[in-house]
């Protein structure tokens, strides 16, 4: 059983610059086809003026406290038993080249069900203007 005492345990923050062509990249990987992603000369012409983040990439800037959770020795989760049950994101302001992101997390919640422990994780990312970018919930089941 994970203890329950880790409940409210906070991870350092990290920060994250964003970069044009991680973007561009990301949205490759990813099959991603909209030009908003892709191409300068048609996002300039967009709505946004520019090129901007599709809102998954949100798991390249925010994930890092996950990890810090997952490699927690103090935590000590038994990784080998352990599956990503859920993920969560509420998107905020566009993530644009140039924004830097800083990212905060903690343990929201540790609960028990039939054998399994469940570990949710909350993250918090906003830009240099203090925006929100993107807030996540990360759930891991550890099994029997």
């Amino acid at each position: 059983m994970v203890d329950k005492k880790f409940i409210g345990k906070k991870y350092p923050a990290t920060v994250y610059e964003v970069g044009k062509e991680k973007i561009k990249e990301y949205a490759a990987a990813v099959g991603e086809v909209n030009p908003l992603y892709l191409d300068d000369e048609k996002a300039a012409a967009g709505p946004y003026g520019g090129i901007v983040a599709p809102p998954l990439f949100a798991v390249v800037y925010a994930k890092a406290p996950a990890g810090a959770c997952l490699f927690d020795t103090e935590l000590a989760l038994n990784l080998p038993m352990l599956v990503h049950g859920e993920q969560e994101f509420e998107f905020g302001a566009l993530v644009r080249p140039g924004d830097v992101i800083t990212t905060g997390g903690f343990i929201e919640n540790i609960t028990d069900k039939k054998g399994k422990d469940f570990v949710t994780l909350k993250s918090e990312s906003v830009n240099q203007k203090g925006e929100t970018v993107c807030s996540a919930r990360w759930t891991f089941v550890i099994r029997g």
